[in-house]
């Protein structure tokens, strides 16, 4: 079977993008992991579906690369955006469905391929605090872990001793470590599904700038996050313990298209 492909990428967390509209692609677990395959397949850090959405203007199917349907992708939201303006589903504006409910996104910028997106993520509350972490829920279950030198941590280590954690059985979590700047904070991620530290998160981003407002009491400390991949602006809203109004502000990049035969 050949299939049509896009490569997209949000601050280096890159993702492999099919129309499946038609509904012809009924990919299984080995299938995805071959093509995420770094080595063997196209390469990337997930894969998603465009899908038809019943009462928005798309579905967004979300596999990690271990080849398993995952939670929400916040890097992944602003890819798909781009992806379905450039299919001209969209304007600058979508609503789309995804697993942890509906989403708006709005494209601020484009030129050459490469976008600026604005994607409204899922409220929510700031979580359970542990006495080594903060573990929040922004459409993906996330453990905030806070450093003073964020480059120092051996992310894969720490990340998958906590990912696999009693504490978040059956599911685990994803792993975030979090160095605070004045005015800025730094987030290195390790992703479950991808058993590995990405460039950059976007759940991840949103979890780290939250629990950060919350314990600073300051929304501006944690409104700019930087990543290995680059730069994200998170706004939210604070009020009675829950966060509403929450905005990821980052890139979506067109890499190249392609088919292939699986």
């Amino acid at each position: 079977m050949k299939i049509s492909f896009f490569k997209y990428h949000g601050n280096g967390n890159d993702f492999i993008i099919i129309d499946n509209r038609s509904g012809e692609f009924d990919p299984v677990q080995e299938q995805i992991a071959f093509l995420c395959d770094r080595h063997l397949g196209i390469g990337a850090d997930g894969l998603m579906l465009l899908e038809n959405g019943r009462g928005c203007d798309f579905s967004l199917k979300y596999y990690n690369s271990d080849g398993n349907e995952s939670t929400m992708c916040g890097n992944g939201g602003r890819c798909m955006t781009a992806f379905a303006h450039g299919l001209k589903i969209i304007g600058k504006k979508a609503r789309f469905s995804a697993i942890d409910g509906e989403h708006e996104a709005e494209i601020l910028f484009e030129k050459e391929g490469i976008f600026k997106v604005r994607l409204k993520m899922k409220d929510t509350s700031p979580g359970t605090i542990f006495d080594d972490g903060y573990f929040i829920d922004t459409g993906s279950p996330h453990f905030v872990v806070y450093v003073k030198d964020v480059e120092a941590v051996d992310v894969y280590a720490e990340g998958r001793r906590l990912r696999y954690d009693e504490r978040f059985a059956p599911g685990g979590c994803n792993v975030n470590f979090v160095e605070i700047n004045p005015g800025w904070i730094s987030v290195r991620t390790y992703e479950r599904g991808v058993e590995n530290e990405t460039l950059s998160c976007g759940t991840g981003v949103t979890a780290s700038a939250l629990i950060t407002s919350f314990l600073s009491k300051d929304p501006q400390n944690a409104s700019l996050v930087k990543t290995p991949g680059g730069e994200f602006k998170v706004s939210f809203n604070y009020s009675s313990g829950s966060f509403s109004e929450v905005f990821l502000y980052g890139p979506a990049a067109f890499v190249f298209e392609g088919r292939i035969t699986i």
